[in-house]
């Protein structure tokens, strides 16, 4: 039998599924072994489920071919055969609350893309490299769904990875004013220019929900756990614009930040460049060897040259420089599907299992 821990990916034959079908092949850790979708696809080989509808430039993987797709309602039933579950379900958010914790009471670990829980009070909202110690209200979850091994944790918005991990690297300099405007893929609204052609040459400055995820999320993410719960940091104010862009993935930022302590560009840089964190630290499988990295040219990040750096999991930084009105400016760049969304969460779950919260049933 293999070693591997036993995954469940529920709400596989959606973009985000997908990637995270293309991320585990191979996993040293993981196994997707089990594939959980609405009702109309349950009975399905997942190569049937899916169809033409399979949105990853990697062919799919041989080993999930033949696998059985099975209704992601019978909670129960989907639970008995996996160690833990990733959580990529289209329904409400209601829905989604109630699938996610009713996983949760069969003992069986929820790492979430989705956004419904990001805001409960008891589940963790993760970067691994920022705030790894916000697991540990995982302890005061499990007490309020009365389980012992099964909770649910999350990982944040896609729109948020290309200047949180920047604003946290430079910490120390206290930055306490940020306008950011966010330049976003497709692929984050799980589309192709196939589905979506009239994106082709277009810019839609609208996209919705994103702008308060961009705006309140990095505090929640620099919060800290009070009374087993996490409370948002208050001390950094953001506000945010979010368009969409006719790039199929990959999301830019541009950044303006006031800062209370007064850096030069190179103190700037040298932070970014040397920022580093637990999974860093532990060589966590999915982890990037350098987090952040600046890059000194002025064209640069550019998505078609950069947003698969470190695999899709690092943070591309450019154009750091003084501004008239703010303190300072850059642009940032992270791959939206990758470590924005599926590949974030692969890597929450090995945190989590290196953590000791993830373990076979």
């Amino acid at each position: 039998m293999s070693e591997k821990l036993r995954v469940g990916i529920l709400g596989g034959t959606g973009m985000v599924g997908q990637r995270f079908i293309s991320l585990l092949e191979n996993h040293p850790w993981f196994e997707v072994t089990t594939i959980a979708a609405s009702p109309r696809s349950a009975g399905q080989r997942y190569e049937d489920a899916v169809g033409g509808r399979w949105k990853m430039t990697t062919p799919m993987p041989e080993a999930v071919k033949d696998i059985i797709v099975k209704n992601v309602n019978e909670v129960e039933e989907v639970a008995s055969e996996v160690d833990f579950v990733f959580s990529a379900v289209d329904m409400s958010k209601d829905e989604i609350k109630a699938i996610e914790e009713a996983y949760a009471k069969t003992e069986t670990p929820v790492v979430s893309n989705n956004s419904a829980h990001r805001w409960t009070p008891d589940v963790p909202m993760v970067v691994p490299e920022i705030n790894p110690q916000h697991m540990e209200v995982i302890e005061f979850q499990k007490k309020r769904l009365g389980t012992t091994r099964g909770f649910v944790a999350v990982k944040p918005n896609c729109s948020i990875q290309s200047y949180a991990p920047v604003l946290t690297a430079w910490k120390e300099f206290e930055p306490y004013e940020v306008v950011a405007t966010t330049y976003q893929a497709i692929s984050g609204a799980g589309k192709t220019f196939k589905d979506w052609p009239e994106m082709e040459g277009n810019i839609i400055p609208f996209i919705s929900g994103e702008e308060e995820k961009s705006e309140k999320e990095p505090l929640r993410i620099w919060g800290e756990i009070k009374d087993g719960v996490i409370v948002p940091a208050d001390d950094v104010k953001i506000t945010c614009q979010c368009i969409r862009v006719p790039v199929l993935n990959g999301h830019t930022a541009a950044v303006f930040v006031k800062f209370r302590k007064q850096p030069t560009k190179q103190q700037l840089i040298d932070a970014i460049n040397n920022f580093s964190g637990v999974p860093q630290e532990l060589k966590l499988p999915s982890a990037p060897k350098q987090f952040i990295r600046y890059m000194e040219e002025d064209n640069r990040p550019q998505v078609s040259l950069d947003v698969d750096y470190e695999n899709g999991m690092g943070v591309s930084v450019g154009r750091i420089r003084e501004d008239s009105i703010y303190d300072w400016k850059f642009v940032g760049l992270s791959h939206n599907t990758v470590r924005g969304a599926a590949g974030g969460a692969v890597l929450c779950a090995e945190l989590l299992k290196a953590q000791g919260y993830i373990t076979k049933k």
